[in-house]
């Protein structure tokens, strides 16, 4: 076992040639509270690399060394685990994750995130809408892409009305469209009457009716508004579908996350689940939280009055405020749809944007701002320029999020200005739109890291999590060390592409200046926060493509088990089911194993929704994989559901 006995441990004692006897009173009152030993340890601290054991005192690390040193100071009440030779990293930090928003939904959201067949997607979906009351919807909000799958296809409507003829159905795929069966269209309101909002189109029937098709033209504001007239659940049921969704982050090694904010996103409202959670001691993940606008034209009235009544930085180490943004003002916002048109920002952007940086200058708070292509970063930098020509800002930690086409021109600004660039791994799920149209060449340096990196430019990684790509952060260290996207098409090439060491501390040292942390966190060494992960598989030496396949067996924070598996499973603490009891939670979880779809697995998925349908389909028979496997275009509308429609779900 893990947690070794006091006869283990004096044993241990023995070997290394000590004896638990010459240990004193003043000796066993100071002893750790945990100890970790005998695995591949990675600290990320250059002074000391690799120590063989780390010692955690009152949520800290206390001692990080050599096991001859370290097991000797062991108590009665040590904690004593043996890493049977795993790999221990310090904790993973998402830079840029929408957890708060996440955590009230997550438990009504079926998650395709890491489904490798549309085959597989559809009958999880048959089943979770057997199961569904009304008037409940089934979700499935972002975290995947049709690239992802073996047939390069999304459903089409016909399909998804066939499999749920009477509960609505919402699937939101990236940041360009959802599709609705025709009970979530009468449930979202939608007629022939409906007009079509500014930047986005109902797709109809030449009779006008919707079918069920809504697109982002540009933005993606259609998508989030239909989403949000859902139902929603209870607040004690929240504070569970947080709990979840917190322990899933853990599962993957996730110990700490920035939140961006998010659209209806309401501070304070919103924020009473994460806050009650945190008064209760019962957050497993740090949380440090931006403030996000949420009306057009009144962003200045919203900052005014947020830095008026909060102080930046309030809270403590699991749960404080960060600063403003990822939206400043609307008028900036350049939301990213690969299959259109860059947008355009309006004239109004400098006034409004240099408005709301202005009182959050003299307020000293930090900011981040959406900025996908780098003619919006330009623009914003004319403004940020202006002000601190009057108001300094290199101290503020301000920075751009995404930033996919930035030149390098405007990083040397960003760098003379002391800001920084948070990436994230979106294009690990949009990669073959933006190659489609604008080239692969465009595409090997989208984001520039490398050149971030080699330029001095504060950059950490993230994953902009959950509506667009998965909150999966072994997905962004995939596709920062291999070029590739989910899909499998290599976009980055090798030289642009990072080594693993350079791409861990991406998500674990660099994301603290994101946070002004640093030297608080994201290392192993003495006196930092106690945050670690322990590795089903060796993340310096699997192959490539095994990365993203990576989860944590003990994930610890603040010197406390959050999430424990296979030999450490009996240390977590349990967790209630989750709520409702139709949850798609309680059935297939978060994040999918991809190898559970391999014949013979027995994943959860697998022993959810078990085999293939029963009756044949009139196009494919029973050799999906085979007739789904050619791709199909992914840049032409009319090659978007397919070659040729199917029935293997009308059942």
């Amino acid at each position: 076992m893990p947690n070794l006995s006091r006869r283990s441990i004096a044993g241990g004692f023995t070997a290394l040639g000590l004896s638990i006897l010459d240990r004193s009173p003043a000796m066993a009152a100071s002893a750790p509270d945990m100890i970790l030993h005998n695995g591949e340890i990675t600290t990320l601290d250059r002074g000391n690399p690799a120590p063989q054991a780390v010692a955690v005192t009152g949520g800290r690390f206390s001692a990080v060394g050599d096991a001859s040193a370290i097991l000797p100071t062991a108590g009665p009440e040590t904690r004593v685990i043996d890493l049977k030779g795993r790999r221990l990293i310090p904790g993973l930090i998402d830079n840029h994750l929408h957890v708060i928003r996440g955590g009230l939904n997550f438990n009504m959201e079926l998650r395709w995130d890491g489904v490798r067949s549309l085959a597989t997607a559809m009958e999880m979906l048959r089943n979770q809408v057997a199961i569904t009351p009304p008037p409940q919807w089934v979700r499935i909000v972002g975290g995947f892409t049709e690239h992802q799958f073996q047939e390069k296809r999304l459903p089409t409507l016909d399909e998804i009305n066939a499999v749920a003829p009477d509960t609505p159905v919402f699937i939101l795929h990236l940041y360009d469209r959802a599709l609705l069966n025709g009970a979530a269209l009468r449930a979202a309101g939608y007629t022939k009457d409906t007009p079509n909002p500014p930047g986005g189109e109902i797709q109809r029937a030449p009779d006008g009716t919707p079918t069920g098709l809504l697109l982002a033209k540009p933005n993606a504001t259609i998508l989030y508004a239909t989403l949000a007239k859902g139902p929603t659940l209870p607040f004690d049921y929240q504070l569970n579908s947080t709990r979840h969704f917190l322990r899933d982050l853990n599962r993957l090694g996730v110990t700490g996350a920035i939140d961006a904010g998010g659209g209806y996103q309401n501070y304070p409202d919103d924020y009473k689940v994460i806050q009650k959670l945190a008064d209760d001691g019962e957050l497993t993940v740090r949380i440090a939280y931006n403030l996000f606008t949420q009306k057009p034209k009144q962003e200045k009235e919203d900052f005014l009055r947020w830095t008026g009544s909060a102080k930046y930085q309030q809270g403590d180490d699991y749960f404080r405020l960060n600063g403003a943004g990822e939206m400043l003002v609307f008028s900036a916002a350049d939301f990213e749809d690969f299959r259109v048109e860059r947008p355009e920002m309006p004239p109004e952007m400098e006034p409004e944007l240099e408005a709301v940086v202005r009182i959050l200058v003299q307020n000293r708070w930090p900011w981040r701002l959406h900025a996908t292509y780098d003619q919006t970063i330009g623009r914003a930098l004319d403004v940020f320029e202006k002000v601190n020509s009057e108001m300094p800002i290199g101290d503020l930690h301000w920075i751009f999020d995404h930033a996919e086409t930035v030149t390098e021109r405007n990083l040397e600004r960003i760098a003379r200005l002391g800001g920084g660039v948070a990436v994230q791994h979106r294009m690990a799920y949009q990669g073959e739109y933006f190659v489609e149209r604008y080239g692969n060449r465009a595409a090997e340096a989208t984001p520039p890291v490398a050149k971030m990196l080699e330029m001095g430019v504060k950059v950490s990684a993230g994953t902009d999590a959950t509506r667009v790509a998965s909150y999966n952060p072994w997905v962004a260290l995939y596709w920062l060390t291999t070029g590739k996207t989910v899909g499998g098409l290599r976009i980055t090439p090798e030289r642009n592409t990072l080594d693993r060491e350079t791409a861990l501390r991406m998500m674990t040292e660099k994301v603290t200046w994101f946070s002004n942390e640093e030297g608080k966190k994201g290392l192993i060494a003495e006196g930092q926060l106690a945050d670690l992960a322990v590795l089903d598989r060796d993340y310096f030496k699997v192959p490539g493509d095994e990365v993203q396949d990576i989860t944590s067996i003990l994930t610890v924070v603040g010197g406390k088990v959050v999430h424990g598996a296979g030999d450490y499973a009996s240390l977590a603490p349990p967790l209630p089911p989750a709520m409702p009891d139709w949850s798609p939670v309680r059935r297939f979880g978060g994040y999918q194993d991809r190898r559970a779809e391999k014949p013979g697995a027995a994943g959860a998925f697998a022993r959810a929704v078990g085999g293939c349908c029963d009756a044949a389909c009139g196009v494919h028979g029973h050799d999906h994989a085979r007739a789904w496997a050619a791709p199909t275009p992914a840049g032409a509308d009319k090659g978007f559901w397919g070659a040729l429609g199917c029935s293997c779900w009308a059942f």
